[in-house]
């Protein structure tokens, strides 16, 4: 058995550290919709009103998403206008992967890095906590969130992109394409 080409061993480690982050982020949205719950549960039948909790469901479903996006990445659920995509050969798939990382994926993650690190930031130096006295405090923790979707989504894109220079790389070479270029079953 040949080797695995050091492309296709880094998209496969990249995968598996998003698949596990994912499969982990997962209980977030079970916390989400118990905390929920719990919440409308306590106002609306007890008549208990409680603002952190409310503040905490909200801070779950924010992380869940943010956590969540790599994963969601990587099993292809992502929009793609697939009527076009699913018709193109191993080669054709690879260049608009790379094209579409390139043109589009880079400058978000860029922008939502540049925006979203200040943004952090002076939440951090002063310490934020919630607008209200019974809130959530850290409020940074939160804002944090910003960069961790940009690791995560960055990781994917470069997970996606060493997939299809390693399909460039087969079909160059004539040899059969490489298993799973989405990174998708």
């Amino acid at each position: 058995m040949r080797p695995q080409p050091l492309l296709l061993r880094t998209a496969d480690a990249l995968d598996a550290l998003t698949d596990r982050i994912g499969r982990v982020t997962a209980v977030l949205f079970i916390a989400t919709v118990l905390i929920c719950f719990a919440t409308v549960y306590l106002r609306y039948a007890l008549g208990l009103g409680l603002i952190w909790l409310q503040e905490l469901y909200v801070w779950t479903h924010a992380g869940a998403i943010m956590f969540g996006a790599g994963y969601c990445f990587l099993k292809g659920g992502f929009v793609r206008i697939d009527m076009f995509y699913s018709k193109m050969s191993a080669r054709g798939k690879a260049f608009v992967d790379i094209a579409g990382t390139a043109v589009f994926m880079v400058p978000f993650l860029w922008m939502m890095a540049t925006y979203g690190w200040p943004f952090f930031v002076s939440s951090l130096r002063m310490n934020e906590g919630s607008q209200y006295a019974d809130g959530l405090p850290r409020l940074y923790l939160l804002k944090s969130t910003f960069m961790v979707f940009v690791a995560l989504v960055g990781i994917q894109g470069v997970s996606l992109v060493c997939r299809s220079l390693a399909a460039l790389r087969a079909a160059r070479a004539g040899t059969p394409e490489p298993p799973s270029l989405s990174g998708a079953p």
